[in-house]
């Protein structure tokens, strides 16, 4: 078939070239130009690719207009929520032994010493009782003090194999954080404490730094893994040095010009960003073997220049239409209202457009200037694919049915495990904490769940009560906050509630009054007489009330990390105890409270990650649509082009099922990752099935054709594509992983449906059979 088509090619150039030919030979003869010209850009790309900023922060990932949004961020003008981590010591032995102690104090004096940084602890509480850390028996009465309060114990600061200490500082920039941070660790390491032990790090500051870190080196650990596998790949296809250094000079162009239109734009690499330069990496991959395996497809009689002219045109449609059909399903991506997803989509659909430009004029210039080899009649399937391709239209043919039932199941079983079934089987669950996204083998992970174990909680909702101005600070208003406070630590699921009032409780504790306010309005309005003149010596009082306006305080309550649900049902406990308390208290009358925080926003992410992708995954397989019925006239081909696309993505969701792999922000981008990136195989298979068809070939001879032209090359973008994207599975981020894993195993079931399901569909549809046997 393929001497065929180069004769009527040969036939044309008789009657005159056709433009894109004219391009083509253009583009050739002016090779040193074209080389010279990408290359002028490659310094300007890598300065402007070296000063992308990255932010791992799993907030970015919330949508802005939100309601909750809106509130936490109204909150947060009033109230800037420092950043706080702790540090918590796991001492051998007594935790209230005199060396333990004494090490304490002299750690909390150090690291009170770095800038913006304020520790508290239940052992700071009791050096204002008692200073003296040398006087007889402070060790002992340091025990009774810490423990004669479930304060202590609730927050975490005491336990029975631990002591901790709570460090806030302000740090506007994640500059400015890892700085604090590592002043932190400095300062710690120039003070002895071998009793205390290293301490367990604890805090979402811990988790941003390590998750940025994860972020910025991911790319630099898979691309040397994905290099050496396209280098081992090229090698063994084209046996060419001379091919893989063409291969390898056009992909790092398209890569580091891609990587600065991000600069250019303004995006900035996050947890999902991270994918960008991987995909348009192993999409241009895959589009260069498609170009070269055609190119070294040379026939006997063509020159050199006639055959390269025309491979490039041969491949111009399909590839063209197969990065169209990939580009518009990510920049479909742009309809999402979360601005991480969104910038990824328009900044891959954007290196996808660059790719096609470097495929079809950086790439030929290079496979002429290093006289890249072909191979003279010959064709670039080996003799075991060749009986393989052979055999396939009859075999296909004959279990046509079978093969077509057992996809149908697996499709089915696949969006039964994606979206559940009523009564049977619930939806799959979207894992978006960040603490789930760090290796359960890393000290960080474990560090937060001993915390979590210990204090029961590691999640923070603000609770934003607002009044007239100056009613805050009235003793009535204070004592039904405190009662307020006092009914929500008694809620399950909370392990403590800090508020304006319990800096007023522990006043009362370290004078050895108890660590309750008075009940008696009388007696809580003695108690709370001086709370204006506290405002202005006690720096933690002040980060609960609104100094302007005296009008505003806010309650920090402590509760377990939990999805969307929990939190909503937490936020309706919450207001029945805030009605109730109005109820009782004429104070409160005129005054409202809200749920906010950032805790309550990172669980809203996955029920935002959801639909806004099921909408951009429907506007992806639409488009793709579209462009299979501008490129191919044939129903079939409309129709069945995305059959083992789609057999992939359900199939791959039914594997994540069976193995307990969940959606988060990576797994979830699967549908429409896959199904942008394995339309290439489809394009191509109808492209050359059409080819062979307006010869007048019959429905097996243009499969044959189909299979021995471009067959070999799709096993070898599937190699490609599973290869790169498996390459994330050394990732540490277990999102990065996990997709990394599942959308390998997606484009191996990609490969066999376009080799089996794909063909049977065809008989079906076709109603032909196989061409009668001399």
């Amino acid at each position: 078939m393929y001497a065929s088509t180069w004769r009527e090619y040969a036939l044309a150039q008789m009657t005159g070239a056709s433009r894109v030919e004219k391009l083509f030979a253009a583009i050739i003869e002016k090779r040193v130009l074209v080389l010279v010209l990408w290359l002028a850009l490659v310094p300007g790309a890598a300065w402007l690719a070296l000063q992308l900023p990255s932010d791992g922060a799993i907030d970015r990932l919330v949508v802005e207009k939100d309601p909750d949004v809106v509130r936490t961020r109204a909150f947060q003008q009033v109230f800037p929520e420092g950043r706080q981590v702790v540090l918590l010591f796991e001492p051998q032995g007594d935790v209230f032994a005199p060396v333990v102690v004494r090490e304490l104090a002299a750690v909390e004096d150090a690291l009170g010493t770095v800038k913006g940084v304020v520790s508290f602890s239940a052992l700071s509480l009791f050096r204002r009782r008692e200073a003296d850390l040398a006087a007889e028996g402070f060790a002992s009465r340091f025990r009774t003090f810490a423990e004669g309060s479930s304060f202590f114990r609730r927050q975490g600061l005491v336990g029975e194999h631990h002591l901790s200490l709570a460090v806030t500082f302000v740090a506007p920039s994640t500059k400015e954080r890892d700085a604090t941070l590592g002043e932190l660790d400095r300062v710690l390491k120039t003070v002895p404490h071998a009793s205390l032990g290293e301490p367990r790090r604890v805090g979402q500051p811990y988790v941003e730094e390590w998750l940025e870190t994860e972020t910025a080196s991911a790319t630099l650990r898979y691309f040397p893994l994905f290099g050496a596998f396209v280098v081992v790949l090229v090698l063994a296809l084209y046996r060419s040095w001379r091919a893989l250094l063409a291969i390898l000079v056009t992909l790092g162009v398209t890569v580091l010009l891609s990587m600065a239109l991000g600069q250019l734009f303004g995006f900035t690499l996050t947890i999902v960003s991270e994918l960008v330069p991987l995909v348009v990496l192993v999409t241009a991959t895959a589009t260069l073997v498609y170009l070269h395996s055609r190119y070294i497809q040379q026939p006997e009689d063509a020159t050199l220049e006639q055959h390269h002219v025309f491979a490039l045109a041969n491949k111009a449609l399909p590839v063209t239409a197969s990065i169209v059909a990939a580009l518009l399903g990510f920049a479909a991506l742009a309809v999402s209202q979360i601005r991480p997803i969104r910038e990824m989509g328009v900044w891959t659909a954007s290196g996808l457009a660059l790719s096609w430009l470097t495929s079809f004029t950086l790439f030929p210039a290079l496979q002429r200037l290093l006289a890249c080899p072909t191979r003279r009649g010959l064709t670039s399937t080996g003799r075991l694919y060749a009986r393989l391709a052979d055999a396939l239209p009859g075999f296909t043919y004959r279990f046509r049915w079978p093969v077509l039932l057992v996809a149908t199941v697996v499709m089915l079983a696949g969006a039964g495990s994606l979206f559940g079934v009523p009564g049977q089987l619930t939806p799959m669950r979207m894992e978006v904490d960040a603490v789930e996204y760090i290796d359960p083998s890393l000290p960080l992970r474990k560090d937060m769940m001993a915390y979590e174990k210990a204090i029961a909680g590691l999640a923070a909702v603000r609770i934003w009560v607002k009044t007239e101005d100056g009613a805050v600070v009235e003793p009535s208003t204070l004592h039904a906050l405190d009662a307020f406070s006092t009914a929500v630590s008694n809620e399950p699921g909370v392990s403590s509630v800090i508020g304006p009032t319990t800096l007023l409780r522990l006043r009362r504790y370290v004078a050895g009054q108890g660590d309750t306010l008075p009940d008696d309005e009388e007696a809580f309005a003695e108690a709370v007489a001086d709370f204006e003149q506290l405002l202005l010596t006690e720096k933690e009082l002040r980060g609960f009330i609104d100094l302007k306006s005296l009008g505003q305080a806010q309650l920090m309550v402590v509760t377990r990390r939990g999805d969307a649900a929990s939190f909503e049902a937490l936020k309706g406990r919450l207001d029945a105890l805030w009605k109730a308390e109005q109820a009782r208290s004429p104070a409160l009358a005129k005054a409202t409270a809200e749920v906010v925080g950032e805790s309550i926003l990172q669980a809203k992410i996955g029920e935002h990650l959801v639909p806004t992708l099921v909408e951009s995954f429907g506007l992806t397989a639409a488009l793709i649509f579209l462009t299979f019925l501008v490129v191919f006239r044939s129903g079939a081909a409309r129709v069945m082009a995305m059959v083992p696309s789609l057999f992939a993505i359900l199939a791959t969701f039914l594997v994540m099922r069976l193995f307990g792999i969940p959606l988060n922000v990576a797994t979830i981008l699967i549908a429409t990752t896959v199904l942008g990136t394995t339309e290439n195989d489809q394009v191509h298979f109808f492209h050359h099935y059409q080819e062979a068809k307006k010869d007048g070939a019959s429905a097996e001879r243009a499969m044959l054709h189909t299979l021995h032209v471009s067959g070999h090359a799709i096993i070898y973008a599937t190699l490609i594509n599973a290869s790169g994207f498996l390459a994330l599975a050394f990732s540490n981020l277990p999102p990065m992983r996990q997709f990394g894993i599942v959308s390998a195993i997606a484009f191996a079931f990609s490969m066999l449906a376009d080799f089996t399901a794909l063909p049977a569909a065809l008989w079906v549809f076709l109603r032909q059979k196989p061409d009668a046997k001399p």
